[in-house]
């Protein structure tokens, strides 16, 4: 099989990370080498998103979700790429290393772009409504709806903001939360 190519430069975690997805796919990475991202790697993503736009693709753990939460605050409408927790395990860890290399072709095929918006979409109320939060079955029905959108999971407050952030139609969420529902029965 031929390697997929990505035009854009993809930020990872470390080197470990690099090495896996050059094995997946023909690409350029920037490496934050850790969770405290320094000025010097900020400058050089802006730069990759000027010149051929960038895709954020940290592990599925907490120091994954602080860089690519830190990223997002300084470049907002950069793309980014999920892996759910259960495809990125490896013997004593999380990470990307882990991954099977269909697993990250995926993933990058799926990326989402964030969009600014002046209106929720979702709304706390909707997120009730929706079952994603306040009874027993919220976090399987987030579970299921976060790695069918591909988005990474999230509990109830940072899912709405996700599906806010990639502009996620209540209809869209009702449509993957029936397929669940049938599942089900």
């Amino acid at each position: 099989m031929e390697k997929p190519v990505i035009k854009e430069v993809v930020i990872v975690e470390g080197r470990d990370d690099t090495r896996r997805l050059k094995e997946a796919v023909i690409c350029e990475t920037i490496e934050t080498n850790g969770s405290a991202i320094n000025e010097r790697t900020l400058s050089e993503i802006e730069v990759a998103l000027k010149t051929r736009g960038a895709i954020i693709f940290t592990d599925p753990d907490f120091p994954g979700h602080k860089i690519r939460n830190t990223i997002i605050e300084r470049f907002p409408n950069i793309k980014e790429a999920f892996l759910p927790k259960s495809k990125a395990l490896g013997h004593n860890s999380v990470g990307i290393e882990h991954a099977r290399l269909d697993d990250i072709r995926e993933a990058l095929k799926n990326c989402q772009i964030s969009r600014v918006h002046e209106e929720e979409l979702i709304t706390i109320q909707d997120m009730q409504y929706l079952g994603l939060s306040g009874n027993t079955e919220a976090k399987e029905r987030r579970e299921y709806l976060t790695e069918r959108l591909n988005i990474g999971y999230a509990n109830a407050t940072q899912l709405r903001k996700k599906l806010n952030r990639y502009s996620i139609s209540p209809i869209e969420i009702k449509e993957i939360l029936n397929e669940l529902d049938v599942k089900k029965q």
